[in-house]
């Protein structure tokens, strides 16, 4: 099944028929198309259909050079009317009016059974995946979401924009984010969360609220995530809960931080990488 997950990941342009899956997956059709149901609770067809639609409002919210036809096509529809609405009844919203304002809650909420049905094949690491690392001081312009974390895509959104229009761009500065807070011990209205992009320029003051600040140097116990990144509950949970007992070492009095190093969809979900930081003494 992971096999799958994976091969659907790397060919969402291509032949993802209950046909083509069960060759992958080695199974009958018959067969695989009940034993997916059964471990990810929605049907092969579902699956495949909101990994193409995730992609496909990615790229609306994201990346503003693709138009609306070049997104449907992408998204294996033949036309950009049956895209829209299958797009408005996922959604609730046109694609063109996701473009100009995401409606992030109802999205969540589309995409809940996708996300849990990831969630089931989670990465298992072990104590020889973390290493320690010395981390530069590295000045950092920073964007803070504060609020419900279901925001966040909304300030991602507002993050890249800004960041494109200073020539900040992913491709010319690192990414980070800083987590200030643990999300299941702290209400939404006071949840904080540091979206960051590496720079020694001096920010002046704007209406985006973009502020400096510095990830300072030290020690770091490192722990590489390859695959979906919008989550990084389960790796964070395993340095914390697994590693730092029998590690020896003590937490140093900064945040957990990670480095996006490549971005979903700019490769397939399955072979992004995060860099999670734990800050050591």
């Amino acid at each position: 099944m992971q096999r799958v997950l994976d091969h659907i990941d790397r060919h969402l342009d291509d032949d993802l028929s209950l046909d083509a899956l069960s060759a992958v997956a080695a199974f009958s059709k018959h067969h695989f198309h009940r034993q997916f149901a059964a471990t990810f609770g929605l049907s092969i067809h579902r699956y495949v259909q909101l990994a193409r639609m995730r992609r496909a409002s990615h790229h609306l919210a994201f990346h503003t050079a693709a138009s609306v036809t070049e997104i449907a096509l992408d998204a294996g529809y033949q036309a950009p009317d049956a895209f829209a609405r299958a797009f408005r009844q996922r959604f609730g919203q046109s694609p063109t009016d996701f473009r100009k304002t995401p409606d992030w809650k109802t999205w969540l909420t589309a995409f809940g059974p996708f996300i849990d049905a990831r969630s089931r094949h989670m990465a298992n690491y072990t104590l020889n995946d973390v290493v320690i690392r010395d981390f530069p001081a590295t000045p950092v312009a920073v964007m803070t979401h504060l609020g419900d974390p279901q925001g966040i895509p909304g300030t991602i959104r507002r993050f890249v924009t800004w960041r494109r229009s200073v020539g900040l761009g992913k491709t010319v500065s690192d990414t980070f984010t800083i987590f200030y807070c643990d999300p299941r011990r702290t209400s939404p209205t006071q949840f904080r969360l540091g979206l960051c992009a590496a720079t020694t320029r001096t920010i002046p003051p704007n209406d985006d609220r973009v502020t400096q600040d510095l990830i300072p140097r030290g020690r770091c116990a490192v722990l590489r995530v390859i695959g979906r990144s919008d989550d990084l509950e389960h790796p964070a949970t395993f340095l914390y809960r697994n590693w730092l007992p029998g590690s020896g070492e003590e937490l140093r009095d900064f945040p957990l931080f990670c480095q996006r190093v490549t971005f979903y969809p700019d490769v397939p979900e399955n072979e992004t990488v995060t860099d999670l930081f734990l800050p050591l003494v």
